[in-house]
């Protein structure tokens, strides 16, 4: 241990281990294979980093995304210790040269994506390594029941054959028990040892606000100028949206999508982690592996798919262990736009069927033939052969790939994206000189929000048929666009391919798949029902329906959250109501006031000046007016 602490001190300048840190690390010392579960900001990253400092040779971490193995790379490159990550668009060459790099160059971690361990290049090279620690980070992507299911992370297994005698360590920030035991069967080490440490934040208050005027809603939140924020929200448009009415708020506000340039995405974070400006609108991407312990409030305006990731993003507050806020923001309107966006894109078991088979068809493969055939795929133009709804398409070859019935290509999940880099009166000049590209680019602006603002994915099949026009017409003018500087263009070449795992055997390939793909579906349906089940139970401790979820039951109350605050204010009771009656009826008396200046005038919680409101309209005291202000009778 006194290694340990020495080792914890010379590169990350901690004088002492985070509870649990050290019962991990020296499991794996022991050459135990490891399942760790701590929660956001429990210092995950030290189970493993620390003892593979320890020992002669190389730690191998698999982790799911680029930018968390690059910030995790930079990170200990800036602390003196030699780190790499391998990821993708380099050559063959320079990934000989990294992986010789790692036999024989002195390197203490490299960094994998699941893919890349499949190539055969990797694993003979992983073989002349000297190991002495397997990481596999976000352990949860493992899983089928898990949130962000990789069809990649169930080869994982392949270490058993590469390095049997090396121990390895999973980690991950969400598991249900669920979850837990498939992680322990995808790996083949029924002897995991599991460290689990209780998911329980004491300083952060869970809350839930019903609103229907979000924005309004979040800048009552945010009562602080010098106060840090995330903002979680869905779409690239809505994050330049909030964060320009923030900014007319005279908050500091920027937006953070996956649409921008990578160097402008370098600056904003490097920005928002100096404190040079507070908050940061982004889509749900953003945050995992950034370690900004100072965040005060986390806030989601829409509702998340699954339970799992709204803990794992309401945890990046509070890291200090000082007092922090997680608020979901949400209104009637919420529970269609969820069901609309996660479950009607479900594909059903037939339909699944028919576009596999139809796949067949596409391609011209005979039945009994196909298996390891690679075959180049333009996604679109076969959705619209067979007239099948896109998501639906594409979710059914998500659920396929993940059968390991087939696999497609990376190519494959890129999109095309437009951005228009004139303003709306110099788009207007160019347009009138050029009737041929005027209709094109009108349909792209009625079609497409955001288009100035942002770069917004756009099909190019739907543009062309909705202006009568071929796929390479469109293409050709959105080419013109570009050379005439109008747009910034970013095209996603249709060499996407789609590999046949087995061969054709259409309904009989399915049948031994048939109850995973019902309980994935069925697992899909029930995570959307438990995020509207936690957003509508208001008598629960919201931090105890959280803990619940992932399996703990013995929990106390946390006395802080929405829920909890509300019972300790009290009921509404007689004198209450009279007292608010009162005031109400000074201030109407006088001028209309709106339900938002009530509020901000009246030192009453807000649901008893709106509740108290109901009642005096329902008997005729007051009146709202066609402009939603009340006003005396």
């Amino acid at each position: 241990m006194q290694e340990a602490l020495k080792i914890l001190d010379q590169y990350w300048g901690h004088k002492a281990f985070r509870s649990l840190q050290w019962p991990i690390i020296s499991s794996v010392l022991e050459g135990e294979n490891v399942l760790a579960l701590l929660p956001t900001g429990g210092g995950k990253s030290i189970c493993f980093q620390v003892p593979a400092q320890l020992q002669d040779g190389i730690c191998i971490v698999v982790s799911p995304l680029i930018a968390l193995m690059e910030d995790q790379v930079s990170n200990l490159q800036s602390r003196g210790i030699k780190a790499m990550a391998i990821t993708g668009g380099i050559s063959f060459d320079d990934l000989d040269k990294k992986l010789d790099n790692c036999i024989y160059g002195n390197y203490k971690f490299l960094y994998l994506s699941p893919e890349r361990l499949q190539m055969e290049l990797v694993q003979e090279r992983i073989r002349l390594m000297n190991v002495n620690l397997i990481a596999i980070d976000e352990a949860h992507c493992i899983s089928q029941w898990g949130h962000d299911f990789r069809p990649a992370y169930r080869n994982i297994s392949i270490f058993k054959a590469l390095k049997p005698d090396i121990p390895l360590i999973a980690l991950t920030a969400t598991a249900t028990l669920d979850v837990i035991e498939d992680i322990k069967d995808q790996l083949e080490l029924p002897d995991l040892k599991l460290h689990k440490k209780s998911f329980y934040r004491p300083n952060i208050a869970y809350n839930v606000k019903v609103a229907e005027d979000k924005f309004y809603e979040v800048s009552k939140l945010l009562t602080s100028t010098e106060e840090t924020a995330i903002i979680y929200v869905r779409s690239r448009n809505a994050t330049t949206e909030i964060a320009n009415y923030l900014k007319s708020q005279n908050y500091q506000a920027e937006a953070f999508h996956g649409g921008m340039k990578q160097q402008e995405k370098k600056r904003k974070l490097a920005d928002w982690l100096k404190n040079k400006f507070r908050i940061m609108v982004a889509t749900t991407a953003f945050g995992m592996g950034i370690d900004k312990p100072d965040v005060r409030h986390v806030i989601h305006l829409n509702l998340p798919e699954n339970l799992e990731s709204y803990f794992q993003e309401a945890g990046r507050a509070g890291r200090d262990g000082n007092f922090a806020t997680a608020t979901a923001i949400t209104n009637k309107g919420d529970i269609p736009v969820l069901e609309n966006q996660f479950l009607a894109k479900l594909p059903s078991i037939s339909e699944i069927k028919e576009i596999y088979k139809k796949l067949f068809s596409y391609f011209r493969v005979a039945y009994g033939e196909g298996e390891q055939e690679i075959f180049n795929f333009n996604f679109n133009s076969f959705c619209k052969q067979y007239a099948f709804n896109i998501h639906k398409a594409y979710s059914a070859l998500q659920i396929l790939e993940r059968c390991s019935i087939l696999k497609l290509s990376e190519e494959f999940h890129k999109k095309t994206f437009v951005k228009f880099e004139v303003s709306p009166g110099s788009l207007n000049h160019y347009l009138q000189s050029r009737p041929e590209i005027s209709e094109f680019a009108r349909s792209i602006l009625r079609t497409y929000g955001g288009v100035f603002e942002n770069l917004t994915a756009i099909n190019i099949t739907s543009l062309a048929k909705k202006t009568n026009s071929t796929e390479d017409e469109a293409l050709r003018l959105l080419q013109k666009l570009e050379k005439d500087e109008i747009i910034e263009f970013d095209h996603a070449q249709h060499d996407a391919s789609v590999t046949f795992l087995v061969p054709r055997e259409d309904e009989r390939t399915l049948i031994p798949h048939t109850k995973f793909i019902q309980q994935y579906l069925q697992n899909k349906k029930e995570k959307i029902e438990q995020v509207l089940t936690y957003i509508d139970n208001d008598k629960t401790c919201r931090s105890k329906q959280l803990l619940s979820y992932f399996g703990e039951k013995e929990i106390d109350n946390c006395g802080i959250c929405s829920v909890c605050t509300k019972q300790q204010a009290g009921k509404l009771t007689r004198d209450l109501m009279n007292m608010i009656y009162l005031e109400l009826m000074k201030k109407l008396r006088h001028s209309e006031k709106s339900s938002r200046e009530l509020v901000a005038e009246l030192a009453f919680s807000e649901s008893h000046i709106l509740e108290v409101l109901r009642l005096l309209v329902e008997k005729n005291r007051i009146k709202r007016t066609p402009t939603n202000t009340y006003k005396a009778n």
